[in-house]
This record gives structure tokens, C-alpha cells and sequence, in this order.
């Protein structure tokens, strides 16, 4: 399984090869030593990025997260008397709901602070913030617009903290996202994975979550509206030991040219409201409708975080087509989100339904 990562040149229209790498990391099926370490590892974590997990902690919380969707009932009391707290300055539906699904039906329960009339720390220091919820609760969440409100929480808090969304990344979404495509396909591992559309919060992670997981990922953007490229060395770092690759392509049909996923999100995110009516002619060529999606695999599905703009970034036929599988998506952040929070507050276990993740290894050609 060899490792070559493709990046667009940030001088020229050039792409420039780096040479591949022999992968270090071990994905699929993890001994029961690996998991039970790993979960002791990220117990009292905080999650604020998927780039703060190893490629084994990133392994365990996918099979966990299939474990819980497959057998509820064997988590029913994990987490019972856990308080979870969180506070939002955006808007949410799925973020929101399935978080409180999640920890209700694990035996804990859910306070939800409205923060979308004022920002956190304008009251009252984050600092202050988390040495008072920290006597109270058991793990905080966070959905805010600047990411260094979740990471100075996390360094001023001592129970972990999730970054349910923030500027920089969404991770719960990555996680979910992918637990979505090993259900289709069987493996991320050796799946081309197409992201066309903004480089922003949930393309990172993604590229992010692709790179643990041996997928190859292309995103496919704009000129300005790259990922960011902290975010690409990362995703670049990590793939390089586990035979993933990232490319980064300005052409929308090269990109998806014989993909197995094709995921977009909405061209103007919260907080670049402003902005919209300048990146709407921007964006048109990257929308994703039925003559894009005929260029990827004839099983190929179709992915978007939602909430989507129809037929803006994405079509009514696409988006309700017979490749989509967005609502799978949406069930799926619950189940993700179980994991993390059963992962985090030391409520994890292996059982035996869930040693079947990652068995089967979906086998293209290389594109790149």
C-alpha cells in the first residue's frame, strides 16, 4: 500500500508530486489491546480537531461509533449521570439534536445554553467560564465562531471539551461523514473522495479524516477559496503513513472524474453572509449537479453536511436522487457523537459485533 499525495503548487497552475512514502500506521481491525489503549488515551480528552487523534485513536472511535449504532442497548447506562453542557453562538438542528439524543440515550443528560445573541467570553472570561462548569459538568461543547474559543476553553478546563463546530473545523461532522461511507462501501480505506466547493471548516476536516483513514481525497475549490494550508500539511503528514493521498484540483469535473463520494456544503458559511452575493458567480461552476455527478463512479454517492441550498451548490435532482445519502449522514451524526462522548467521559468498550469495520477494502486504480 504505497503513499503518494499530490498538492497544488501555490506559485503556478503546476501540480507538484511529493514522493510517496511507505505507510506506518495500521488501519482496519484493531487487536483488542490497541483499542482498549487507545480509548484509555483519549479518556478525559478534549476533541477540538481531528488532527489532535492518531490514526489508532482516529480507528477506535469509527468502530465504536458502528458498535453503538449496531447495538444500542449494550450502552444504555454508559455514561448514566454524566451532564453535558453546551453552549452555541450558531444557529443548529442536527448538531444540537443529535448531541442531546446522543447522551440521553447513553443514561446521561443535556443543558443547552443559548449563546447566539452573545458570544462567549463577552460576559464572562472563558477562563472563569470553564473553572465553574468544570465542578458541575462532565464534558462541554462548544459550536462557536472563532476556534480559539474552543481551544482556550479546552487548555482552562479540566473535563473535555468537543468542538461541535467553529471556523477552523467541524470533526463531529468528518467522523459521522465517514462512519457513513463504511457502511456503503465497506472501507474508507482506497475510496476516492471528492470534495468540490469552499475550502472551509467541514473541508478540513474531511481532508483531515480522509488522511487517518487511508482515503484518497481530492477537493476541488475555487482560486481563494483553497483549504487552508496549515490544514493541507497536516492532512499531508498524515496520509503519508497511511497510504492516503490529498490533491488539491481547481478543475470540478477533473476532480470528480471517476470518484466513489462527492461531497459539497453550502458556498457562503455562517458568518460569511456578506459575501454571498460576490461568491454565487464564483461558485457556479462547482455546483454539483447530474452532468458533474455522471463523471464519477456509476455507484458513486452523493454527500452534503446540510443544511444545503437547493439548487444553488447543489441540485434538487442530486440532492434527492437515488445516489444521495445525505439523511444517512444526518442519522449518522448521533451514532459518531455517541462514540466521542463514550470515548471522552470513559465509557467505551469493544464488543464483538463491532470487529467487522474496516474488513473490506474497496480496490480502484489509483487516479493520481
Amino acid at each position: 500500500m504505497g503513499s503518494k499525495t499530490v498538492t497544488m503548487n501555490t506559485k503556478s497552475e503546476n501540480p507538484e508530486e511529493i514522493a510517496p512514502r511507505k505507510p506506518t500506521a495500521t488501519l482496519g481491525i484493531q487487536s483488542d489491546t490497541a483499542f482498549n489503549e487507545a480509548a484509555k488515551r483519549l479518556c478525559g480528552r478534549d476533541l477540538c480537531s481531528i488532527g489532535d487523534l492518531t490514526v489508532e485513536e482516529m480507528a477506535s472511535i469509527m468502530e465504536l461509533a458502528h458498535a453503538v449504532k449496531t447495538s444500542p442497548e449494550d450502552f444504555r447506562h454508559a455514561l448514566d449521570a454524566k451532564q453535558m453542557v453546551m453552549f452555541f453562538e450558531k444557529a443548529s438542528l442536527r448538531t444540537r439534536v443529535t448531541f442531546e439524543a446522543a447522551i440521553n440515550t447513553l443514561g446521561g443528560n443535556a443543558i443547552f445554553v443559548d449563546q447566539t445573541q452573545s458570544p462567549l467570553g463577552e460576559r464572562e472570561s472563558l477562563a472563569d467560564m470553564a473553572r465553574n462548569l468544570e465542578r458541575w459538568m462532565s464534558v462541554i461543547v462548544l459550536r462557536t465562531y472563532s476556534h480559539e474559543t474552543i481551544t482556550e476553553m479546552a487548555a482552562c478546563s479540566k473535563v473535555p471539551v468537543v468542538n461541535a463546530l467553529s471556523d477552523l473545523e467541524h470533526p463531529c461532522q468528518a467522523i459521522a461523514d465517514f462512519l457513513t461511507l463504511e457502511e456503503r462501501f465497506g472501507s474508507a480505506e482506497g475510496l476516492h473522495f471528492t470534495y468540490v466547493g469552499d475550502g472551509n471548516n467541514v473541508c478540513h476536516s474531511l481532508m483531515l479524516a480522509a488522511a487517518q483513514l487511508g482515503t484518497h481525497c481530492t477537493v476541488s475549490t475555487p482560486k481563494g477559496f483553497e483549504p487552508k494550508l496549515e490544514i493541507i500539511h497536516k492532512a499531508i503528514e498524515i496520509a503519508e503513513t497511511t497510504g492516503g493521498s490529498i490533491t488539491l484540483q481547481h478543475d470540478p469535473v477533473k476532480a470528480v472524474t471517476s470518484a466513489d463520494a462527492v461531497y459539497t456544503d453550502v458556498c457562503t458559511s455562517m458568518g460569511f453572509e456578506h459575501e454571498a452575493t460576490k461568491r454565487a458567480p464564483i461558485f457556479k461552476p462547482y455546483q454539483v449537479n447530474e452532468t458533474l455527478m455522471s463523471y464519477a463512479q456509476q455507484d458513486a454517492v452523493f454527500m452534503h453536511c446540510l443544511p444545503a441550498h437547493r439548487n444553488a451548490e447543489v441540485t434538487d435532482a442530486v440532492l434527492d436522487g437515488p445516489q444521495s445519502i445525505v439523511f444517512d449522514q444526518a442519522e449518522n451524526r448521533m451514532h459518531a457523537q455517541k462514540a466521542i462522548l463514550l470515548m471522552l467521559l470513559g465509557g467505551a468498550k469493544r464488543i464483538s459485533s463491532s470487529r467487522g469495520r474496516g474488513t473490506q477494502v474497496r480496490k480502484r486504480p489509483s487516479l493520481i
